[in-house]
């Protein structure tokens, strides 16, 4: 069964959102969006759409593993199956939310979704294929209470859609549905860092969940939102993986098996916040003497917008791309938005990207038209990009950025 283009109509459908929220928030003279944080986020949401494909498949055989061999009961599609299955899956979605906030591990996964410092649609597409994998073993409850992978699949996908559209400042509070779902004044407390607002609002649909539990907190003052200590990059790798590195980092300061454990499962809190500036020493080296040019925001804009159309692409011929496409896209769009972050943050190996891009896009070529003027065409090709490659650094470099001291 393939779900590839509903997932790709999705695009459009969270892109039309977005722009009507950026459009309304103008409008009433609100500054909900900030350029590079909302680039950081679609990319990071972008990356995470394109290993849906990946993980989609092997999860519903997962699903199917467990329902054939393990399910305790047999529930049939009917009202009432559909109906719990809705309570089931909220209900764990709360825990996985919660032990996500509450253990180093999971973490790790989840702390891309809160790292932006702004609160939009544009937040809702900060997951990961690590954190998209791990809720996933969590749902593995579903199939292994007696529901089937066909109810899973097609409830997730619906189930999914809810938490797009609490990501936002441009609605106030409802009423009495604040009483029974999640709204977006609940989930702008969970996104915030306000010391009273912290692991609260884990719902995704109902907030009885956090009622029940003890983790309600009602949206009093306004909330700043981000990490409590602010990430202030916007580099797609490091968004992905300074954490991981910060608990290897404690743990390789830690002696003995049991201490090293306690923080790979241990709480947030009880890492050294200072282990980041090390990290960020080594790894977050900026070029700080430029300003960037009119065509910087440009070619960024651009550079996202065909990362969004490879996407859709990819996804919606799914089923009709062999193998090979399937690879080269996926690997061009992901030096795209390694490549985006990269130049929000003004590194100096951004060249090297473009040219990997470059170096990708001849050897597809050459792999499918593998003929002796095609071969003798790109190594020509080839030949002058690298005799050239020093004096087109310096120019992409003088497109991109102004220098403004020295």
């Amino acid at each position: 069964m393939s779900h590839s283009w509903i997932l790709a109509l999705a695009i459009p459908f969270f892109l039309f959102f977005i722009g009507l929220e950026y459009y309304y928030s103008k409008q009433k003279g609100k500054n909900f969006f900030h350029f590079a944080e909302s680039i950081a986020n679609i990319n990071v949401g972008i990356a995470e759409r394109l290993t849906d494909i990946i993980t989609v498949i092997p999860f519903y055989y997962f699903f199917k593993y467990i329902y054939t061999n393990y399910a305790i009961f047999d529930l049939k599609s009917g009202v009432i199956a559909w109906v719990l299955l809705f309570l089931f899956t909220d209900l764990i979605w709360y825990w996985y939310h919660r032990l996500a906030h509450e253990v180093n591990l999971l973490w790790a996964a989840h702390i891309v979704h809160h790292q932006s410092e702004d609160f939009n649609y544009t937040v809702s597409a900060r997951i990961t294929i690590f954190q998209a994998t791990i809720r996933s073993l969590f749902w593995g409850i579903l199939p292994l209470i007696g529901f089937s992978p066909e109810m899973i699949t097609t409830f997730l996908l619906i189930h999914g859609l809810y938490p797009f559209f609490i990501h936002t400042q441009t609605i106030g509070k409802l009423g009495w549905i604040e009483y029974i779902f999640v709204t977006p004044s609940h989930h702008r407390v969970h996104h915030s860092s306000n010391p009273q607002y912290l692991d609260k609002n884990y719902g995704d649909v109902l907030i009885i969940w956090d009622k029940m539990f003890g983790t309600f907190k009602e949206e009093k003052e306004q909330p700043v939102y981000g990490l409590t200590k602010p990430l202030n990059s916007h580099s797609f790798l490091w968004q992905h993986f300074h954490y991981p590195l910060e608990l290897l980092l404690a743990m390789k300061k830690t002696t003995g098996f049991i201490p090293k454990m306690k923080i790979l499962f241990g709480r947030p809190d009880s890492v050294n916040p200072e282990l980041r500036n090390i990290l960020e020493r080594f790894f977050l080296k900026r070029n700080t003497g430029y300003l960037p040019t009119l065509m910087h925001k440009r070619y960024i804009v651009f550079q996202t917008s065909f990362s969004l159309v490879c996407l859709f692409c990819i996804i919606f011929f799914y089923d009709l791309l062999p193998l090979v496409e399937c690879i080269f896209i996926s690997f061009l769009i992901l030096l795209s938005l390694i490549n985006t972050g990269a130049i929000l943050e003004q590194r100096s190996w951004i060249f090297y990207l473009e040219f990997s891009r470059i170096t990708l896009v001849l050897l597809y070529v050459w792999v499918h038209f593998p003929h002796l003027v095609t071969s003798v065409s790109i190594i020509s090709v080839a030949a002058i990009l690298l005799y050239y490659f020093r004096p087109m650094e310096r120019q992409y470099k003088r497109l991109l950025y102004q220098q403004v001291n020295g």
